[in-house]
């Protein structure tokens, strides 16, 4: 016997609907290229939403057609978010940080028909676009605002779409062969962001009193669903724009009460260092929460901006596949007496799931293992919201089990109270001697020493041990240290053979376009193909 219940879809146009209804008189604040704060409200960015959706249909755009956004974070950006799929076709992000190559791919592939993209990138697009299937290019300062004031707001219409119609899509960063399109759906969005703003201690507790700024760049993996996610509760809005440096983002939380907000852990240091350097220069006392994903935070890091400023850290995992944002580490009841160092114990993992999303970590030969903090495996995971495929790429079916569980390429242990425990990426795990070494642990030890800024660990090749760790790291300012020294902070931790054999002190350790530490490329700086078994340097 079925039930009785309204088959009621769900697509982004109800959140269009709710904010203009509920949250019509909220900010949403843009920092601008010359640093002035542009104010707008809910109600007049879901009318330009509308009418950007009008738009284009008088372009000639079709029901599915795809949208390109070349775009920093700002109110533009914001529309084009709910606009572009409320009108029925996908909203497309391109990453501004990709080579002119792999954007032209990118666009090619995806086949975008417009591109929506801010002026100061326009030089960026003239290098790809000609390689592209892209017909109209909006320019977000004049051509983007030409448009808009031509066609009428109220002319919108519900276009009803289906639920499992794409209203979005990200292409993965490509860091191992060509990038892949990940397409989200309505349904998949609407449930992602229903997640996402779940009470604690799963989801983040965020309410309609919040001020949120998301650092995480618009045209990464959705925004991590933050513009979703305060559309939906009616919380004030602030972009930062282009201005992703430390002193302006301490500068933008103080001046607006910014509550939550969110970045990669490479933001949080640059952050914490610069608050350490100058105690009591900002009032952050509103700040609720800084949500910290896309690599594993470093401890060191959670209690540096807990103990000497009083500000919380909340570590969450996810992928481009997972919408993104699959778990979060806040913690459960019974911890909130806990003491401190058992917090930050629990806070530095990756932290249980969301609701409706269910994790598994397998071995190489697809045993299930126990969740005791020690069995290590690939996580696997499934869920409403979790990738079922990538955007007509099927020689890459691999990456899903026979029973459809998303392998995640992320080795881990899972610990008895279901938090993840992330111990290294499948490709990055270091194999020694039969045993494996996680890169992830020993990264962030190092990085609690006082001296160090930034550490990664790579593996090299051992004719004796097959593999054995390097570690790539940057001095703090003004600070010294040598090998023997950090070996010697890092083996009380460690057991001898996790101790790297080699330390190379370095400026600047390279990253993605996103902010992880990009290992590839270290590996081509010290481990070239002719490469002898590695000697202790210092």
């Amino acid at each position: 016997m079925n039930g009785l219940m309204m088959d009621y879809q769900l697509t982004l146009p109800s959140l269009l609907r709710r904010a203009e209804q509920y949250s019509g008189s909220k900010e949403i604040v843009t920092r601008l290229p010359d640093k002035s704060f542009y104010r707008t409200t809910y109600a007049e960015s879901c009318r330009r939403s509308r009418a950007l959706a009008v738009a284009l249909q008088t372009l000639g755009l079709q029901r599915g057609d795809r949208v390109a956004t070349l775009c920093w974070n700002h109110h533009q950006h914001h529309e084009a978010y709910l606009g572009i799929p409320s009108g029925g076709f996908v909203l497309h992000t391109l990453n501004l940080r990709l080579h002119p190559n792999d954007l032209a791919y990118i666009a090619t592939h995806a086949g975008d028909r417009v591109v929506i993209v801010d002026k100061s990138l326009v030089p960026l697009l003239e290098q790809f676009v000609d390689r592209t299937p892209i017909e109209h290019v909006l320019v977000v300062e004049d051509s983007y605002e030409e448009l808009l004031s031509s066609v009428d707001a109220d002319a919108w219409r519900d276009p009803e779409l289906d639920e499992n119609e794409a209203a979005a899509m990200c292409y993965t960063s490509g860091t191992t062969g060509r990038p892949k399109g990940v397409l989200y759906s309505h349904r998949s969005t609407m449930l992602h962001t229903l997640g996402v703003a779940a009470g604690n201690p799963m989801g983040l507790g965020v309410s309609e009193s919040d001020v949120i700024l998301p650092v995480v760049p618009m045209f990464h993996a959705n925004a991590w669903g933050y513009p979703y996610l305060a559309t939906m509760i009616g919380s004030k809005l602030v972009y930062p724009g282009p201005h992703l440096d430390p002193e302006s983002l301490l500068d933008a939380f103080e001046r607006e009460g910014v509550t939550w907000t969110a970045g990669v852990p490479t933001i949080w240091l640059g952050i914490l260092g610069l608050l350490d350097a100058n105690p009591g220069k900002w009032d952050l006392s509103k700040m609720k929460g800084m949500l910290v994903g896309g690599s594993a935070a470093p401890r060191a890091m959670i209690a540096g901006f807990k103990q000497r400023h009083g500000l919380n850290v909340v570590h969450g995992w996810g992928m481009t596949e997972t919408s993104p944002v699959a778990s979060t580490a806040q913690l459960p009841g019974e911890l909130s007496e806990a003491d401190e160092e058992t917090q930050f114990d629990y806070i530095a993992m990756q932290g249980r799931p969301l609701p409706l999303v269910e994790l598994r970590n397998r071995d190489a030969e697809g045993k299930t293992l126990p969740w005791d903090g020690e069995s290590m495996g690939e996580l696997e995971i499934r869920g409403p919201w979790i990738a079922a495929g990538y955007y007509d790429t099927p020689d890459q079916a691999e990456r899903w089990t026979e029973d459809g569980w998303f392998k995640t390429g992320d080795v881990v242990a899972m610990h008895p109270r279901g938090f993840i425990m992330i111990k290294d990426r499948s490709k990055d795990v270091i194999k020694s001697g039969g045993e494996w070494i996680s890169s992830v642990e020993l990264e962030n030890a190092l990085m609690a020493h006082p001296a160090i800024a930034e550490a990664a660990v790579i593996a090299v090749p051992d004719a004796k041990w097959d593999e054995r760790p390097l570690a790539a790291v940057v001095l703090r300012e003004g600070q010294t240290a040598t090998a023997d020294e950090l070996r010697q902070f890092l083996a009380p931790s460690f057991a001898k053979w996790w101790l790297p054999e080699r330390f190379e002190f370095v400026a600047e350790i390279p990253k993605t376009s996103v902010g992880k530490f990009r290992k590839t490329e270290l590996r081509e700086m010290f481990v070239p193909a002719d490469a002898p078994s590695p000697v202790a340097t210092s």
